[in-house]
């Protein structure tokens, strides 16, 4: 069976891509591996964020004694908020947005992500609020020589509400309602938002390539 390591500690996150990639995996997270090194995303892109996580990770795994028997991929996504009147902003800094605002360092919590974002967007009309989740994951064969990341991505449009809505979800999912919805992906649900999020596409581009493998 191919192992996956999912380059995460996030439960959410893992819980999705297991939902959609299935149970033809062995599933294993950062959460397996406490010495794994942090990667410094430090990229200009998603595509360049998660090819460097997963390349960075793979390198370190190869030829470890706790490394799984058999083929290991390495999976790291790169995945924001990208606002339209804001000129793509956040975007590669979704998860530490209110934090560069404040000059501090690291991720911020998703309540102050939210609100900052909501400051910004306070004299926009609603219809200048359109907005999209991006996603981009990297993949990575474990040992495989002059192995280098694949990547894939997805896209959800929609648009930005006024304030936060449904106890679900994490990150941005209260303020963000997918197009054709009126409701926030934090109030549609998990099975709703696996099959509309930016993530969710992204997996089903991979999802193929991992099955030809």
């Amino acid at each position: 069976m191919t192992t996956l390591l999912i380059a995460t500690r996030n439960s959410h996150k893992v819980g999705e891509i297991q939902a959609i990639l299935g149970n033809d995996y062995r599933y294993l997270t950062l959460n397996e591996f406490p010495e794994a090194p942090e990667v410094v995303e430090d990229r200009d892109t998603f595509a360049g964020n998660s090819s460097k996580k997963a390349t960075g990770l793979a390198e370190w795994l190869a030829g470890r004694a706790d490394c799984p028997e058999g083929k290991v991929l390495v999976l790291a996504d790169d995945s924001g908020l990208e606002v339209d009147v804001l000129n793509g902003a956040p975007g590669v800094y979704s998860a530490r947005y209110a934090a560069l605002e404040s000059g501090g360092a690291g991720n911020s919590p998703d309540s102050e992500n939210n609100a900052r974002l909501l400051r910004e967007l306070a004299e926009t009309p609603p219809e200048k609020k359109t907005a999209r989740f991006r996603c981009v994951i990297a993949a990575v064969e474990v040992g495989a020589s002059g192995s280098e990341a694949v990547t894939f991505g997805g896209a959800c449009e929609g648009r930005i509400q006024s304030g936060p809505t449904g106890g679900a979800g994490f990150g941005y999912d209260p303020l963000f309602v997918p197009e054709g919805f009126e409701q926030s992906f934090a109030e549609l649900g998990e099975e709703t938002k696996n099959r509309l999020s930016h993530r969710a596409r992204a997996l089903e581009k991979l999802k193929p390539w991992l099955e030809a493998r």
